[in-house]
C-alpha cells in the first residue's frame, strides 16, 4: 500500500481510537470519527482492528456515523483483517450502497474462498443501485466463476467502466480473449473515467499486448506508468514479454509528448492563448494534452512567459497544472525556467511526484549541463519512474555515469534499463 499520504492527520493510535469511540454529539467536528477510522489503517494492531470492528457494528443512521462506518470497513480491508470478515459480511445487506461497496472491496482485499460469501457478493449483481464495477472486479479477483453468467449481462452496459470490467472478467473466466479489443478501445474513449478504468482491467486481465496503446492513452502518466509497471512485473518474470518489448512504451510515457498520444478531444475553433493555459488545470488530462499540443504548435513564442505567469499565480499549488507547466517549459526549451525546473525536480511533496520525472527530462531538454549534478541527485530517490527519467535525461545530456549510482538498484525496470544500455 502507498503510504505517502497515510499520516496526514498526525494522530497517535490512542488518539484515533479515542476519537472513534467518542459519540457524535461530543465531538468538536462531526468528521472526526471518519478521520480516526481513516487513520487507523496505519496501525495493524489488535486494538485498532477491534476499534474499527466496533465502529462498523455501530448502526446509528446519522449521516456522519454512516460515513465513519464506511471508512472503518475500508480500513479493515486495508489492514487485511481476516478476523473482521463476519462483521464486514454483515454489511453486504446494508441499505447504504456505499457501505455495501466498501464491504465488497474490503472482502476482496482480505480474500476468501468461502463460497457462501462469494455467492452473496455475486447476488448483488441482481440488486438495483449497486456498485457493479467493484462487485465484478472482486468476483474476478477471487476467481468466483459461478458468477460468470451474471457478469456476462453487464458486457453491454451503458456505463463504460462497468462494461469494461465485465468484458475483461468474462475473457479471464472463459479463456477467450477475443473480446479484449473492446476494452482496449476504451483507451480512446471521450470519458476520462472509461480510460482510467480500462487500464485497470487490462492489468487485471494481464493483457500485455495492450502496453503500447496504454502508453498513448491521454490520461495522467500515473495511470499509464502504473499499468505498464504492473504488467511488466507480471509478464517479464513469467516470460510472456521482454524488456525490449516494452522499453519504447515506458520511454514514450516518460517523455510524454502530446503529439505521440491518441488525443480524444478537439477544438471547434483555434483557442486563444488564455483558454489553452486555463485548460492545463482540467481534471481530464485528455483536455490538458490537447491544450499542450496547441500551445506548442500555435503559441510557441508567447507560451513560455504565459506558463511562467500561471505557475507563479496558481500552478505552483495545483499538482496537475504544475506537471504540465514543468513539462512544457522543457519542451519549449525555455532557459529562464532552469531554477523552477530544478526546484520541481527536488520537490518531495507527495502530490508533486510526477512533476519530478517531468522536471528531469525538461532540464535535459534545456541542454544545460549544470543540470547533470542535480539530475544525479534524483537517482537517489525511491521512485522508479524518477530514477528511470533521470537516466534518460543524463543520456540526453551525454553523461552515462548515472548508471553507476543505481547499479545495485532492485527495481526490475531500472535494472533492465541499465543492462540494456550496457550491452
Amino acid at each position: 500500500m502507498d503510504k505517502r499520504f497515510a499520516k496526514i492527520f498526525n494522530l497517535t493510535e490512542d488518539e484515533a481510537i479515542a476519537l472513534l469511540k467518542t459519540p457524535l454529539d461530543q465531538l468538536k467536528d462531526e468528521t472526526d470519527r471518519y478521520i480516526a477510522a481513516s487513520h487507523l489503517m496505519n496501525f495493524p494492531t489488535e486494538r485498532s482492528i477491534n476499534a474499527l470492528i466496533e465502529a462498523v457494528q455501530n448502526d446509528d443512521s446519522q449521516l456522519y456515523n454512516r460515513i465513519a462506518r464506511r471508512k472503518a470497513v475500508e480500513s479493515l480491508g486495508r489492514l487485511h483483517a481476516s478476523v473482521a470478515l463476519p462483521v464486514i459480511r454483515s454489511c453486504l445487506i446494508d441499505d447504504d450502497c456505499y457501505t455495501v461497496e466498501n464491504a465488497v472491496w474490503a472482502i476482496g482485499e482480505i480474500g476468501t474462498k468461502d463460497e457462501a460469501i462469494l455467492e452473496q457478493i455475486s447476488q448483488l449483481l441482481e440488486k438495483p443501485g449497486q456498485s457493479y464495477r467493484v462487485i465484478i472486479q472482486v468476483l474476478a479477483k477471487l476467481d468466483y466463476q459461478p458468477a460468470l453468467d451474471r457478469i456476462r449481462k453487464f458486457i453491454d452496459s451503458d456505463d463504460e467502466p462497468i462494461s469494461s470490467a465485465a468484458i475483461s472478467t468474462v475473457c479471464r473466466f472463459t479463456g477467450d480473449y477475443t473480446g479484449m479489443d473492446k476494452v482496449v478501445a476504451f483507451l480512446e474513449h471521450s470519458s476520462v473515467n472509461a480510460r482510467r478504468a480500462c487500464i485497470q482491467d487490462l492489468i487485471d486481465a494481464r493483457y500485455y499486448q495492450a502496453i503500447p496503446q496504454i502508453s498513448r492513452c491521454p490520461v495522467s502518466v500515473v495511470f499509464r506508468l502504473r499499468g505498464i509497471k504492473m504488467l511488466a512485473e507480471d509478464g517479464i518474470p513469467a516470460g510472456k514479454i521482454t524488456f525490449a518489448d516494452i522499453e519504447p512504451a515506458i520511454e514514450r510515457t516518460l517523455y510524454d509528448r502530446a503529439e505521440e498520444l491518441e488525443l480524444v478531444h478537439e477544438y471547434d475553433l483555434p483557442p486563444k492563448l488564455e483558454f489553452a493555459i486555463d485548460e492545463l488545470y482540467h481534471t481530464d488530462f485528455g483536455r490538458c494534452y490537447l491544450a499542450s499540443k496547441t500551445l506548442l504548435e500555435m503559441y510557441s513564442e508567447e507560451a513560455p512567459e504565459a506558463l511562467m505567469a500561471t505557475f507563479a499565480k496558481e500552478a505552483h499549488n495545483d499538482y496537475g497544472a504544475h506537471y504540465h507547466v514543468v513539462k512544457l517549459l522543457g519542451q519549449l526549451k525555455y532557459a529562464p525556467a532552469y531554477d523552477l525546473l530544478v526546484e520541481a525536480l527536488h520537490n518531495k511533496a507527495p502530490q508533486f511526484q510526477k512533476s519530478r520525472a517531468a522536471a528531469a527530462i525538461a532540464l535535459a531538454n534545456l541542454g544545460d549541463r549544470r543540470a547533470i549534478s542535480e539530475i544525479k541527485e534524483g537517482l537517489k530517490a525511491k521512485n522508479w519512474d524518477l530514477k528511470y527519467a533521470c537516466l534518460l535525461a543524463l543520456e540526453q545530456l551525454g553523461d552515462n555515469s548515472g548508471k553507476n549510482i543505481v547499479a545495485e538498484d532492485s527495481d526490475l525496470l531500472v535494472k533492465a534499463k541499465i543492462t540494456s544500455r550496457s550491452k
